[in-house]
């Protein structure tokens, strides 16, 4: 029998989910029982293995993306566990966009939650297939059907379940191979498969034909023989719903509790039976630097293609982790990439190492499908793709979000000021959402963010990390600008004439008009201008230029300066006059034009409005309702389940600042609540 290729046997998965849901836990439970660690440590205790940040460890959540392996029925998982806070939705992204496959994990009791649905869009986006982790199923309140029931709802996915909990019996029911799975021994390391119980299984017979209903739908050949009644065996229900689950039609569902060491193996075996290997999914696409598409296939051999998706300073230098789409890479190696403003860079891969959470390996060769650790880069940085010298590809970008918050920022000591410009330039390098910016009133120095717990953990670092005190002010809201009507306006840039006859005086006239676009639908720019005088003629370098130019002025609106969006900049009319008016001089003309017609277009500014789910017990619901109308926030929908109610709405940001503190003292410590960036808004 021919050996399987190395990489069948690997699967790089991502666990997802809504803050608190237990990702950080379940995957302790991963590492343990797959014998990479030899203890479980626990996020309340500050002791998790992959919480190796002293923040993480402080605030017990999940900050930043970590990487680890581990080994199960023959096969390696390399496995990343992401935050689950919106804040820090960039270490989602960027994790799911090189990973094949995800395990989201929902809370039991309370099903499918904003975050959920924000990590669910970016899986979306990736064409990666899931299996779902209904975790909490032995909390008070918890409802695996319920769950079910929401994931159908607000994820319009198809969840089929595999295992399903028994409580009463302490273990789960495999629904496949129709046996009852118990987990016994201190920390649930020894699993007892028995066959069902006819009593348990009588209860769950509808669930099995529902499976069974659900693997026909994808396998033909299944079809008639479970519509006449049949029964198919494990191994064709297994392979139909792998086929469906490769496919994004099908998301195989678990339930357990990770902190009760419930359930965590049938996960494991679903990870191997269910999610792709690096060869299973589609080619990733690469364009050349001549704009032509190319399909990068995955596999040793061929020119090297890799996608460094997170910078990390790691004991004080810079690291950056990549994965390998085709070929090879070694300590030595030099390689290749275009940048972001489309220069190719050339640079040498000094080491080589492989990743478990806060520790490093060193590794002599890396190969299509891995996810490794680079050291030796200074210029390499998130999204960009590192190629074979002279082969230069670009994979797909990694998108960052554009910050909503931000805080002026100055040293404590006044000697200082230099290593903070140095240090911030380092934090900024490992995440692509944090901004630093200049206040053009001020002058004070604007350290932006995607809310207040980002800004926090990045100034707690910042004072850790690099011994570096900082000084911050008040949280301030990040704006946009735009206009509220029509309007156009004409300009003639005629700087003085220069003294040297040689010289043409610069001379260019333009009419440029604006009006606004539908919220959220950009900007757009429409030239195909009338020219003076009759027979002129605009030239590649002119059009270039006045593009340019129309670029720069969006970006610095006429009221504070902030970016301008939704609007539609028409050149409507350009008189050149012979030799004066070089491109420099065109777009200088429009420019002037374009910032008079903005001008007279009553500007107005944009703020971020954020989509908000509050989580509070039923008696204090009246009080929450009153205070976010207080805040102008628009009530979209209120639920009440069991003693809880949940309130989704939209509001600014501005009056949401601080919203923790009143939040808690509204609902005694018991309220909860997310919020998510949904656009800019007057």
């Amino acid at each position: 029998m021919k050996k399987p290729s190395r990489s069948s046997h690997v699967r790089n998965i991502g666990v997802a989910a809504h803050v608190d849901a237990g990702k950080t836990t379940l995957t302790e439970r991963i590492l343990f029982y797959t014998g990479a660690s030899h203890k479980i440590g626990e996020v309340h205790d500050g002791a998790a293995h992959m919480d190796y940040l002293a923040e993480e460890q402080r605030h017990g959540i999940t900050i930043t993306a970590a990487v680890t392996q581990a080994r199960w029925r023959e096969h390696l998982i390399q496995l990343i566990d992401t935050p689950g806070h919106v804040d820090f939705s960039i270490e989602v992204e960027r994790a799911l966009r090189v990973l094949d496959g995800g395990v989201i994990v929902l809370d039991g009791v309370r099903g499918v939650e904003p975050q959920t649905e924000t990590v669910w869009r970016q899986r979306a986006r990736f064409k990666l297939p899931a299996l779902l982790f209904i975790n909490k199923v032995d909390r008070p309140g918890a409802d695996f059907d319920r769950c079910l029931a929401s994931v159908k709802q607000r994820l319009h996915a198809e969840p089929v379940p595999i295992t399903v909990p028994v409580p009463e019996a302490g273990g789960v029911l495999h629904l496949i191979d129709r046996t009852l799975i118990r987990f016994i021994g201190e920390q649930g390391e020894q699993v007892i498969v028995d066959p069902c119980p006819p009593e348990i299984w009588e209860r769950h017979r509808a669930r099995r034909e529902a499976l069974a209903l659900a693997a026909a739908e994808v396998d033909e050949s299944l079809a008639d023989l479970v519509l006449s009644g049949g029964e198919p065996s494990p191994e064709q229900l297994r392979a139909a719903i792998r086929a469906g689950t490769l496919a994004g039609t099908l998301f195989p569902c678990y339930g357990g509790s990770a902190l009760r060491n419930l359930g965590v193996q049938p996960l494991l075996d679903g990870v191997i039976d269910f999610l792709p290997a690096p060869l299973d999914r589609p080619a990733a696409l690469a364009e050349r630097p001549d704009g032509t598409r190319e399909e990068v296939v995955m596999a040793p051999d061929g020119p090297l293609a890799a996608l460094a998706f997170k910078v990390q300073l790691w004991d004080g230098r810079r690291h950056v982790f990549a994965r390998l789409y085709r070929g090879r890479l070694s300590p030595g190696d030099a390689i290749e990439f275009l940048t972001a403003d489309g220069r190719v860079q050339r640079e040498q891969v000094a080491r080589l190492f492989e990743v478990d959470a806060g520790k490093k390996t060193k590794r002599d060769l890396a190969e299509a499908g891995d996810i490794v650790l680079l050291a030796g880069l200074r210029f390499a940085t998130t999204g960009d793709t590192l190629c074979t010298p002279g082969q230069v590809l670009s994979l797909e970008r990694i998108q960052a979000h554009d910050p909503v918050l931000g805080l002026a920022i100055e040293p404590a000591a006044g000697t200082e000021e230099d290593k903070l410009v140095e240090v911030l330039g380092k934090v900024r390098q490992e995440d692509p959402t944090l901004r630093v910016e200049e206040d053009p009133e001020t002058g004070q120095r604007l350290l932006r963010g995607m809310g207040e717990l980002h800004l926090q953990i990045v100034i707690e670092r910042l004072e850790r990390e690099f011994g570096v005190g900082v000084r911050v002010g008040r949280p301030a809201v990040a704006t946009r600008e735009t206009i509220t009507q029509p309007a156009s306006a004409e300009a003639l840039f005629a700087p003085p004439p220069t003294p040297d006859p040689r010289q043409p005086d610069l001379m260019a006239r333009a009419v440029v008009s604006v009006r606004l676009r539908e919220r959220g639908g950009g900007n757009l720019i429409e030239l195909e201008p009338r020219l003076r005088p009759e027979g002129a003629q605009l030239d590649e370098a002119h059009v270039q230029a006045i593009r340019e130019s129309i670029d720069t002025t969006l970006t610095s609106g006429p009221l504070q300066g902030a970016q301008v969006l939704d609007v539609a900049v028409s050149v409507e009319e350009v008189e050149l006059f012979g030799a004066g008016s070089t491109p420099a001089a065109t777009a200088a003309a429009v420019g002037k034009a374009l910032r008079k017609a903005l001008e007279n277009a009553r500007p107005a500014l944009l703020t971020p409005v954020m989509r908000l789910e509050v989580v509070v017990p039923e008696p204090n619901l009246g009080a929450v309702l009153g205070d976010l109308q207080a805040r102008r926030a628009l009530i979209q929908a209120t639920e009440i389940q069991d003693d809880l109610a949940t309130i989704r709405a939209e509001a600014a940001l501005e009056p949401l600042l601080g919203y923790a503190t009143t939040l808690r003292s509204l609902t005694q410590g018991r309220g909860q609540f997310s919020l998510e960036f949904e656009r800019f808004d007057l």
